[in-house]
């Protein structure tokens, strides 16, 4: 029974050490770069909210910093994320009775270009949004624009670095 148990683990060793597959907690695999670079972000949008574009470019480099071993680089990265925001725009969801507003919706784009130097195949160009909904009495400005930008940008940089390199 002893010699049972000694092969079988034996043999379970040998099949997982022959994988090739390498895993890591953020779920991006392997990567081929070493550096990456994400050019300013411009806001292009009919409405403009200023400082979200420093801020969205900022999270993006925290949120690829922070999720992989890749070094940051000003040019030439083997990793370049590129774009604009392209929307930012505030609507009406639900109305009173006396037709005013009783939640409004921020919704913001940001269209992506991003070009892998050493993977070609995995060139991108696509946009990608998400919305925060608040109060109609509320206006986007102070704690609630913080919030609402706050998961905003979360979502659609989570979103970016799952297309780009999580391959989800």
């Amino acid at each position: 029974m002893r010699h049972l148990k000694f092969i079988i683990g034996f043999c379970l060793l040998l099949t997982l050490s022959g994988c090739n597959v390498s895993y890591n907690f953020t779920g991006s695999g392997k990567i081929d770069a070493k550096t990456f670079q994400v050019i300013y972000f411009q806001n292009k949008a009919d409405v403009v909210e200023p400082g979200i574009e420093r801020q969205f470019t900022q999270r993006l480099q925290n949120l690829i910093q922070n999720q992989t071993n890749l070094s940051i680089t000003n040019s030439g990265g083997d990793l370049v994320y590129d774009g604009e925001i392209t929307q930012y725009r505030i609507s009406p969801m639900t109305a009173t009775a006396d037709q005013r507003a009783a939640q409004n919706r921020l919704s913001i784009t940001i269209n992506v270009r991003f070009t892998n130097k050493n993977k070609e195949e995995d060139d991108f160009e696509k946009p990608f949004s998400f919305y925060y909904d608040f109060a109609g009495t509320s206006s986007p400005t102070g704690s609630v624009l913080t919030t609402a930008l706050d998961d905003i940008f979360e979502r659609i940089t989570q979103d970016i670095f799952n297309e780009s390199l999580a391959k989800w």
